[in-house]
């Protein structure tokens, strides 16, 4: 169960959060077996003065494009996988949208699988 934060500066498009959202989903999907369905995101758009980024950390030219991706997930993954999920998602958005590979930041977050209850105060996932 992925909760999945995406934040970016405001754009024009009404749409585009929503549609990196989907490809992130379908990189989740495909690169870490993620279930159908299991889809939870909060997309935030900032101004200028809520957005900061350093735009040459690591020796990456990063511009005002820089999409965030927070990924918190429960703990399992190889780092194999974790590979193939920045690299799908990355290109995803290159190849769909025209994001520059340099402007896709991600950052997953493992947690035990008792640190998640979807609903009903039950921890559904816990042994």
């Amino acid at each position: 169960m992925p909760l999945v934060r995406i934040s970016l500066k405001q754009q024009d498009d009404p749409t585009y959060a929503k549609r990196i959202g989907q490809l992130v989903y379908a990189a989740m999907h495909s690169a870490i077996n993620v279930p159908e369905n299991d889809n939870f995101q909060i997309l935030t758009e900032h101004d200028e003065q809520h957005f900061i980024y350093d735009p040459q950390y690591l020796g990456i030219q990063r511009t005002d494009s820089l999409v965030i991706i927070q990924i918190t997930l429960s703990e399992g993954r190889t780092v194999d996988q974790k590979k193939l999920l920045y690299t799908t998602i990355a290109e995803n958005l290159n190849t769909q949208l025209g994001l520059r590979l340099e402007d896709v930041f991600i950052n997953l977050v493992e947690v035990k699988k008792e640190n998640w209850s979807f609903g009903n105060g039950i921890a559904q996932y816990a042994l």
